[in-house]
């Protein structure tokens, strides 16, 4: 095998986000607001005329702290301006009033307008938002505040962490500037929330992310005794308190252990369609492999983006040795129409060099059914390991982004592991 996988996979993995969080920076910068429940929730966005391309071809990004994502279409007609993210069946229109000259700068603002996002059959999520010229912050600065010296100065460092009446444990992990900016995440037994931005002023931490699919918002306040306490906002409907305690040694369940297995099934019985409309069997000898990986994953998922970047180095590397992955796409609106159009964005997206089939829809119960390779699904991805035999001889729920850092890389090793050893267990 080859012994310096490892290290090539790692590297890549950094080199491609310092790549996107160090994009090309003669842009300019524009702040957008979307109006959650919890008040404001907001991202910067940046925006250039794409190199080679027409007068007035823009390109956009929207840039959350620790990573630029480039939107797939940013045009301006007139005094509106319409923002897609079509790999997350998402959409931004927004409108300037008659006073805005459209003439001025590269996007006519200050504007208003709505957010939508496709979340299901007929249903969506809807936030209404604003756009002007970025004021060179994140959060609006809190110039009323009054400091208290009871409090700590930092939130940086590691975080035990609790979600409304959820048990689970979860992590948070934040790293704060000199200037009171804190970026950083949290990390479940599902996955992680990406990459969070904001601030840390007067015993407030307020972090927010936006990449088309999830709109969070994290507001919490600081306590006498060191512990925070606050709210979290999920797009137009989800709301849950949290709290938080200064841990280093904390973590988190294995994500081979969380999830068991289910013996003897018969893979040429499991038919899905794929891209074509053809019903297609797991079975099938142009998907089998000396090892194979079937990932139960959704478009919609952010974390799923990033597994399937993974999935595809993987699929690159080992494909000589016999590694065959399979995705099972399951999917929101239920229309398969709809759902395969999100899968070839999807592919084409993150530049997937393997198979995927369309599951059905995106419903836990449901999936645990029409994938009976395991006995429940936790989240999304999950990744079916199958020897050369077609046995399951793991199962890895949940996925660490690159927003993780080390969880991220010890998670992709313990990946590359497995796949090693039940290629090694073959001819």
């Amino acid at each position: 095998m080859n012994i310096n996988i490892k290290s090539i996979l790692a590297a890549a993995a950094m080199l491609l986000l310092a790549n996107v969080a160090g994009a090309n920076d003669n842009l300019t910068p524009y702040r957008v607001v979307l109006e959650s429940p919890g008040g404001e929730l907001p991202f910067l966005l940046y925006v250039g005329e794409r190199a080679g391309g027409e007068p007035g071809d823009l390109v956009g990004y929207i840039d959350n702290g620790g990573e630029r994502i480039e939107v797939s279409e940013l045009r301006v007609e007139g005094r509106r301006i319409i923002l897609s993210i079509d790999h997350y069946d998402s959409r931004i229109e927004l409108s300037a009033d008659r006073s805005v000259n459209p003439h001025d700068g590269l996007l006519p603002v200050p504007a208003k307008g709505r957010w939508r996002k496709v979340t299901g059959h007929k249903k969506s999520a809807r936030l209404d938002c604003s756009i002007t010229a970025s004021p060179g912050y994140r959060f609006n600065p809190l110039a009323d505040a009054a400091a208290d010296d009871r409090l700590p100065e930092t939130v940086d460092g590691r975080w035990s962490a609790s979600f409304g009446d959820d048990k689970t444990p979860a992590i948070g992990e934040f790293k704060q500037l000199p200037d009171g900016t804190v970026h950083g995440t949290f990390l479940t037994t599902t996955g992680d929330f990406r990459y969070l931005a904001g601030s840390y002023e007067f015993g407030r931490l307020r972090m927010s992310v936006f990449d088309g699919g999830h709109a969070f918002l994290f507001d919490a306040k600081m306590q006498p005794d060191g512990t925070l306490k606050g709210d979290f906002w999920s797009r137009d409907s989800w709301h849950e308190t949290w709290t938080a305690k200064r841990d280093e040694s904390v973590t988190l369940p294995d994500g081979f252990e969380q999830v068991d297995s289910k013996k003897n099934v018969d893979l040429s019985a499991l038919k899905y369609r794929n891209l074509y409309g053809k019903m297609v069997s797991l079975g099938d000898p142009k998907l089998r492999g000396n090892a194979r990986i079937i990932e139960i994953f959704g478009t919609w998922c952010p974390n799923c983006h990033d597994a399937a970047r993974h999935l595809s180095e993987l699929q690159e590397e080992y494909a000589l040795l016999g590694l065959q992955v399979v995705g099972l796409a399951f999917e929101v609106s239920g229309d398969v129409g709809r759902d395969t159009e999100q899968i070839r964005r999807f592919m084409r997206r993150n530049d997937v060099k393997y198979p995927i089939l369309l599951g059905g829809i995106a419903d836990k119960d449901t999936v645990a059914q029409d994938v009976p390779l395991i006995d429940k699904l936790r989240s999304y991805p999950t990744m079916i390991f199958l020897d050369k035999n077609d046995k399951v001889r793991a199962v890895y729920s949940g996925y660490y982004g690159p927003a993780t850092g080390e969880a991220n890389k010890k998670m992709r090793d313990s990946i590359v592991d497995t796949i090693e050893s039940l290629l090694s267990d073959a001819p």
